[in-house]
């Protein structure tokens, strides 16, 4: 049987080697075109296309899907299954319709909940206590296929997106190893998904970064770890991107106060402390502009934020 596997950040490699390991012959890999990358903008392949050459696998990199030659290119090895992970385009019915076994897609939410591309951050901004990875065969719309298999997996104080990437990756992956035999032979039965219960996740956009100071303590909390390790949350400070990367859980909120929000109340070796919606929040982990990311005591050495400055001032 010819798979064809589709994917291409660090997310999807497990769910190849998975395929790889279990003996499915992948006959091709297609995966997103090589972009610039680091301060060098070195031009860098995809995490799959590095995974997929090791194996000496061929690997196809189409700009955009939908041009009738890309579809043509993956015709060309007459795939049985295609199996996708986090491959960044919608697939077109033309390529849906190909395989005798369909196309499935491990994807990181508990569907409905969490459509889109970047569930995993959603999930963690939001305050999920908990999500997971579904299987699910694909559709023309977006996520909306009828699922095959789940997992749960907990989300906790401690995670961050990049943390949850990783548990979720090594989730799906084991999911589709343990979902490919059933799926093949007939013994399962995809579920439709309930439209009332859809949720979306788009991509990250500017305005997601933000943060607002005005919001509740944990709701910033959260923002902040769900946007870590990337692209990270951000503030102003004199006037300049000032990026938070981590900060402590906050205890009960104390409601309003004299202060506006956004005002330093302490700087100490244990953070900054800044004044929110409804109490405050200590920043622990931050990174000013021109700067790499470093702890509040680290900062405090060579610089301070005195009490009274407000972060998130539009310069004048």
């Amino acid at each position: 049987m010819n798979v064809v596997f589709m994917g291409t950040p660090d997310f999807a490699v497990p769910s190849l080697r998975t395929l790889l390991d279990g003996g499915y012959n992948v006959v091709a890999v297609v995966t997103q075109p090589d972009r610039p990358k680091g301060r060098k903008r070195e031009l860098t392949p995809p995490p799959v296309k590095a995974e997929a050459m090791k194996h000496g696998i061929p690997v196809l990199q189409p700009e955009k899907l939908r041009d009738p030659g890309a579809v043509d290119s993956i015709r060309d090895y007459a795939p049985d299954l295609i199996v996708t992970a986090a491959y960044g385009q919608i697939l077109p019915k033309s390529l849906l319709a190909l395989p005798k076994f369909g196309c499935i897609n491990v994807h990181g939410s508990l569907l409905p909940k969490y459509r889109g591309g970047a569930p995993i951050q959603h999930a963690v901004m939001n305050g999920e206590a908990e999500t997971g990875v579904t299987i699910m065969y694909m559709a023309a719309g977006l996520d909306t296929g009828d699922m095959i298999s789940r997992t749960q997996v907990p989300i906790t104080d401690e995670d961050t997106a990049g943390t949850l990437f990783d548990t979720l990756s090594a989730a799906g992956a084991d999911l589709l190893r343990r979902t490919l035999p059933d799926l093949l032979e007939g013994r399962l039965t995809a579920v439709p998904q309930n439209e009332a219960e859809a949720t979306y996740a788009p991509n990250i956009s500017r305005d997601n970064e933000r943060i607002d100071w005005s919001r509740p303590s944990l709701a910033i909390f959260n923002q902040i770890r769900g946007l870590n390790p990337m692209p990270g949350a951000f503030t102003l400070w004199n006037g300049e991107v000032f990026k938070v990367w981590a900060s402590r859980k906050p205890a009960l909120a104390t409601g309003a106060s004299a202060e506006a929000p956004g005002t330093v109340l302490q700087m100490t070796d244990d953070g900054l402390q800044v004044r929110t919606g409804d109490g405050s929040l200590w920043l622990t982990q931050v990174q000013p502009a021109g700067k790499k990311a470093m702890s509040v005591s680290d900062l405090k050495r060579g610089t301070l934020i005195p009490p009274g400055t407000v972060l998130g001032v539009e310069p004048s």
